[in-house]
């Protein structure tokens, strides 16, 4: 597939938490709601490839091109989440993570396919989420990192809870070779291409 670089722009942002992964919506319930341009003047026929969910931080990747984005998406590019869990999460649990657990999907079970996944040895260096997280005096967390390359409504959490260790904070920190680094909440950055670097 060939890259039209000339007609299409492309962004990285760093999607805030309170934010819906979509533009201005008519729905009435959700005009209270926070959507993607008050972080930038993004061109016309601008798209999120892939979405983060409301409470869900972190990279994502926009774009003018409709065939760029159904071109990564049905490529299952591996995308790496870093998730706080309530508890000291249990290597019993990350090997279940791991294997594939049993959630439940649009009304329907569905088995999550072996994923790679690791306990974080230090709380990763993320900037401070808008709204505060609870605090150790509630019990302890954990942090891991999970990488999937499908991609269901909130998969995370809902992998997370189906081992018994709920998440608290949710980052998508990678894209295939993209990496979130060093942004900062709300950042957004235009890029030449996003084929070369996915």
């Amino acid at each position: 597939m060939t890259e039209q670089l000339s007609t299409h722009q492309h962004f990285i942002i760093y999607k805030p938490y309170g934010f819906l992964s979509q533009f201005a919506s008519n729905d009435s319930k959700q005009q209270s709601k926070k959507f993607l341009g008050l972080l930038h003047e993004f061109p016309e026929g601008i798209m999120p490839i892939g979405r983060l969910d409301e409470k869900s931080e972190g990279l994502l990747l926009l774009t003018t091109d409709g065939k760029l984005s159904d071109y990564v998406n049905s490529k299952k590019v591996d995308k790496e989440y870093y998730a706080q869990v309530n508890g000291d999460i249990s290597l019993e649990a990350i090997e279940q993570l791991k294997a594939g657990v049993e959630i439940g999907f649009s009304g329907k079970k569905y088995q999550t396919k072996p994923c790679k996944v690791f306990k974080l040895e230090k709380i990763p260096e993320l900037p401070t989420r808008s709204q505060k997280i609870r605090d150790d005096r509630h019990g302890p967390t954990s942090w891991i990192s999970i990488t999937l390359n499908e991609g269901k409504f909130r998969q995370v959490r809902k992998m997370t809870s189906a081992v018994g260790f709920p998440t608290l904070r949710l980052v998508r920190v990678r894209v295939g070779n993209i990496h979130l680094d060093t942004m900062q909440v709300g950042e957004v950055i235009e890029m030449d291409g996003l084929l070369d670097v996915i």
